[in-house]
Order: C-alpha cells, then sequence, then structure tokens
C-alpha cells in the first residue's frame, strides 16, 4: 500500500494502479455492473445537474484527475480505484448524466450525491441533494431501462451478478444532528440512541428494497471517523489537535448495529451476500498511523481557505492548495485526497476480516 503514497503524482499512481489491477482483469467477466449508491465520499456529478449547493464541479477540484467533474477529492474516489481494480473499463458514470443511456447502464451507473443521507431530510440545508429513497427509485428507472433492453432473464442475471455499494449516513450526523445551532433543539428532543435507531430502521427498509430489486452482491459502508475531519476539528477547538470525540461516538454507536444489520440481512434474505465494510477503522488507522502511510499532514485540509486546519470554508477556486497531494489525508474539509483513496479501496479489495466481513471484495467477485 505504501508504494502508492510516495508518488508526486496521481498519473504515476494511476499507472501503478494498473498495474496492480492486471490480476483482477479476469473478475471483470463476473462484474457486468457496478451500481453506486451513496454521497459526496463517491459521488461523480450527479450534483453537477440538480440545484444545490452541495457541488464540486469547479477547481480546484479535480486538480489530479484532469478536470473538476463533480468528484469532492483531488483525484479518483474510492469507488472509481476499486472500479480500475476490478477491471472495469470506464469510470462509472453520474446517472444524471445525458449520456447514460443506452448500453452504457448495462455496466453500472453510480447515483450518489453530495449532501444525501438515509433519511429524507437529511442535508436539507444544502437545497437539492439526492437521498438513498430517491437513489433507489432512480436504480427502479435504470432496472426498467435494463429490462425493457435485454429482457427479463438478461436483465435478472446481469442483476444477480453486478457489483452494488452503498456509502451512506456520514450527512445523517454531520448535516443533519450535529448541524451547528440548527440542530440545537433537535438533540435536546432526540437523544443519539433514539437518532441511531431511526437511522438503523431506516437503513433495513432500504437494503431490502434494493434486495428485492435483484441485487444479491451489496457491499455497506460504515460511517467512518467523522471526528477527524478538518471540519470538525475547527468547529471543535476545545479538542485541541485530538480528533472530535463525540462524532466518532455516535459514528461508532452507528456502526455496531449496522454490523448486526448486515448479518441479519445475509442470513435472512435468500441468495444475498451483504458485506461489512469497516472504513471507521481503515481511516482511523490512516489518521492515527499516518507517517507509516507515508503522510505528512493528518489533521488539515490541503485545499484550504481558512481557519486552523482548513476546515472552515469548503474547497473552491480561492482556495490555496497544497503543491504535494500525496503527503495530505484529507482533500478538503471533509473529503479524503485521492492518495487515502487508494489505500482505502486496496483494503476493501484485499484486506481481511477486520477491514471488510465476512469476505473482502476481490473474494466476493468470484462467488
Amino acid at each position: 500500500m505504501g508504494i502508492l503514497l510516495g508518488m508526486p503524482t496521481v498519473g504515476i499512481a494511476f499507472q501503478l494502479l494498473t498495474v496492480l489491477a492486471l490480476p483482477g482483469l479476469c473478475l471483470a467477466d463476473n462484474v457486468p455492473a457496478n451500481f453506486v449508491f451513496g454521497d459526496s465520499l463517491v459521488e461523480v456529478g450527479n450534483n453537477n445537474y440538480i440545484v444545490s449547493l452541495s457541488k464540486a464541479n469547479f477547481i480546484p477540484n479535480g486538480i489530479d484527475f484532469g478536470k473538476p467533474t463533480g468528484r469532492y477529492t483531488n483525484g479518483r474516489t474510492i469507488v472509481d480505484i476499486v472500479g480500475q481494480e476490478i477491471g472495469l473499463k470506464d469510470f462509472t458514470p453520474p446517472y444524471l448524466d445525458p449520456t447514460t443511456t443506452g448500453p452504457v447502464v448495462l455496466q453500472g451507473v453510480s447515483y450518489a450525491s453530495g449532501g444525501g443521507g438515509i433519511l429524507n431530510h437529511t442535508g436539507k440545508i444544502f437545497g437539492g441533494r439526492i437521498n438513498l429513497d430517491a437513489q433507489m427509485d432512480n436504480f427502479a428507472n435504470t432496472r426498467q431501462d435494463i429490462i425493457s433492453s435485454i429482457g427479463s432473464p438478461a436483465a435478472m442475471k446481469l442483476f444477480n451478478r453486478a457489483l452494488y455499494s452503498i456509502t451512506m449516513g456520514s450527512n445523517d450526523f454531520i448535516n443533519n444532528y450535529l448541524v451547528p445551532v440548527l440542530s440545537t433543539v433537535e438533540q435536546k428532543l432526540i437523544s443519539p440512541q433514539t437518532f441511531v435507531d431511526a437511522l438503523i430502521s431506516r437503513f433495513r427498509l432500504q437494503l431490502t428494497r434494493l434486495y428485492n430489486m435483484g441485487a444479491r452482491k451489496i457491499i455497506v459502508v460504515n460511517v467512518g471517523p467523522i471526528g477527524c475531519i478538518p471540519y470538525q476539528r475547527e468547529i471543535n477547538p476545545s479538542a485541541g489537535e485530538n480528533c472530535v470525540a463525540f462524532p466518532n461516538e455516535l459514528a461508532q454507536m452507528f456502526n455496531a448495529p449496522l454490523k448486526d444489520l448486515v448479518a441479519e440481512l445475509s442470513a435472512n434474505l435468500k441468495g444475498a451476500t451483504f458485506i461489512y465494510a469497516d472504513v471507521y477503522r481503515i481511516v482511523d488507522d490512516i489518521v492515527q498511523n499516518y507517517k507509516s502511510y507515508g503522510f505528512e499532514i493528518e489533521n488539515s485540509a490541503c485545499c484550504a481557505v481558512a481557519g486552523k486546519f482548513g476546515g472552515l470554508i469548503p474547497c473552491g477556486p480561492k482556495s490555496k492548495v497544497c503543491p504535494d497531494r500525496s503527503k495530505y489525508v484529507f482533500w478538503d474539509p471533509y473529503h479524503p485526497t485521492d492518495a487515502t483513496n487508494v489505500i482505502i479501496a486496496k483494503r476493501l479489495m484485499d484486506g481481511d476480516s477486520d477491514d471488510i466481513s465476512p469476505v473482502n471484495i476481490r473474494h466476493l467477485m468470484k462467488s
């Protein structure tokens, strides 16, 4: 893993990943489609097409990707890298892109949206965003298009063999339960446990709906250590140089029953394999041991405007960008750099059961 991080440009990392992906190229035969649900951690441009305060289709985002695309990072998302690892020829396109039609959708579609959450009112401070229920609706539309295109038997085979990933939950905390000032009343009325219970209950219905639409290989990503992002460090100065405890406690409070939910669905939904991806553990390890991964800065944004940690203002044209992105864990106040995403993706592809269970993505693709 460390070899990728010392590289000065993402271009070189791209070449290395191509080499790393070669053993997995045969996996592409088993992945006719890659369907992605999630928030800004995996968004590839859906918010470009809606009226929203949450967008990333401007510089310096995408500085190492070649251009801004709507990805909230300097390069690729975790799912982009996983796609390369399993041998997909192209990046999975955003659902709302007018060119995502016809044969293209047979390879998969990304429904991810910055600001989206498990709960429908999550992210309302941004105006437009596509929450998980709406993303499921969009998949239902794609599903119907595929059935119409290739017929029901072939479509059902495609759905059963495809890879599905859901990266959701961070916004339900950061841009809902933990919003400064606006959420003060809610936090007094609703206990953390009650809020988490509501999230898990809703998520169970959503994941079951996905199964009922034909999904069988489903990766559920937990909520990372949100107390370690530059934004949370910035608005909680009393934490000093440490990650902020309360947001991390909330994430762990959610992740424990989420792991149980994933096991429950795998046991109860015939023919399905639900995978629990412990990104909290992976990112926490990176932040705590950043030097061993080749990073130099673990607590501040590479793309920054203001604040001790560069976490006060989203990355934009007036931001200053660090000269070597590979030395930073975080790209902006909220999101990892391409270098960090490479480590996460590799551990999800090939990690042990502490990182991803019951099997990693490479084993899942062979099943």
